[in-house]
């Protein structure tokens, strides 16, 4: 079992910025992968960022430019920069995380076992 604990989140006016930080511990052996996925009112929940053991980021094309995805594999962290947020981020952020077979990473929502319990990200105009 792995458990995620988030942090981070709040309100911010467009062009802001927050941090998100999520950190794993329990079974975190193995070749990992986190990441941040958000779900907005009425949408499906969608991968924002994604790293795997290569250290390469992988970021939906709304984020790119804006967020920055990093990761500390010996304490099973990642961190999330999200600057000039803009009020379409506004979403519950989740953190997830699971083993894979790659040294890339997978957006693929379906695919995380373990899910942290959300944090809110309000962007206001």
């Amino acid at each position: 079992q792995v458990k995620l604990v988030e942090s981070g989140g709040g309100s911010v006016q467009s062009g802001g910025s927050l941090r998100l930080s999520c950190a794993a511990s329990g079974d975190t052996r193995g070749n990992w992968v986190m990441g941040w996925f958000r779900q907005a009112l009425g949408k499906e929940r969608e991968g924002v960022a994604t790293i795997g053991m290569s250290n390469n980021p992988s970021y939906v094309d709304s984020v790119k430019g804006r967020f920055t995805l990093s990761q500390n594999r010996a304490t099973v962290t990642v961190s999330l920069q999200m600057n000039n947020l803009r009020p379409d981020d506004t979403a519950i952020y989740y953190c997830a995380f699971d083993t894979y077979y790659s040294s890339a990473s997978t957006s693929n929502v379906p695919y995380y076992s373990y899910w942290g319990q959300g944090t809110q990200v309000t962007v206001s105009s």
